[in-house]
């Protein structure tokens, strides 16, 4: 069993383009730190349920929302606070069947890997011993791929949350969380050129900040607004969407 972790999505060599080099890739540790988990209306009763601990009225809480909208930065947040270790697909029948009430996290509960039968028993072990369970799901509940209403109907009686980017601002703040995780710093008028321009998704701004990145590596250049209008169209191809911008130039920048 091993605290939970986010995951990092890369892009393909499509998406890059004509690339003039190999670059070596350092990679960049995204902080799941307290601290710079941005809060937003989207997220804000997530985050709160989370702060809350442990004067937690029910055991069990639900975070349902899109891929990189920061559930995984809310279960770190939790673990943090709690102790909570990820109960793999693998170890789920042993956890419910040993007991106990140490806090637990599973995360991608709607994804496939869970076994159904394990599952349920863990999750009434939870509300019968009180014991703190935090999931994570893309989908609502009643999309989860299960055989039975089972575990569907014990996860209804969690307490549940929405996660997800709602405005500008908060997007913006997640461009300069990433970059700054990557110790890049980034024009705000570049930021606001992307998000006036980009699809409207946590997961695209995670993509869009690995591609500039990569672009301006290769290049051996600061990210500029020619990066980011070149990013913007190679992912809109690569939805095979039409390109919304003109070739742009460095010199307002």
């Amino acid at each position: 069993m091993t605290r939970p972790q986010s995951d990092r999505t890369e892009p393909t060599q499509e998406q890059l383009g004509s690339v003039e080099q190999l670059v070596l890739d350092f990679g960049h540790t995204p902080s799941h730190a307290e601290d710079d988990f941005i809060v937003g209306e989207g997220n804000r009763l997530a985050h709160g349920r989370i702060a809350a601990f442990p004067n937690w009225p029910d055991p069990m809480t639900l975070l349902v929302g899109p891929a990189k909208a920061g559930k995984s930065h809310l279960a770190r947040i939790f673990a943090d606070r709690s102790g909570a270790l990820l109960a793999r697909p693998s170890e789920i029948a042993a956890l419910a069947a040993a007991g106990g009430v140490e806090p637990l996290v599973i995360e991608d509960i709607d994804q496939a890997g869970y076994e159904e039968d394990a599952l349920f028993h863990l999750l009434n072990q939870s509300m019968r011993d009180h014991r703190p369970l935090l999931m994570t799901a893309r989908e609502p509940i009643e999309a989860w791929p299960y055989r039975t209403n089972d575990v569907r109907s014990r996860a209804r009686r969690a307490a549940a949350f929405a996660v997800e980017m709602t405005d500008d601002i908060q997007l913006s703040q997640m461009f300069v969380k990433l970059f700054g995780d990557r110790q890049v710093t980034v024009d705000p008028r570049i930021i606001a050129y992307l998000v006036a321009r980009m699809e409207r998704s946590t997961e695209e701004a995670v993509a869009l900040c690995d591609l500039m990145d990569r672009l301006a590596l290769t290049r051996g250049t600061a990210i500029t607004r020619k990066i980011a209008a070149e990013a913007l169209e190679l992912r809109r191809a690569a939805r095979g969407e039409a390109n919304e911008d003109h070739p742009e130039s460095d010199t307002d920048e």
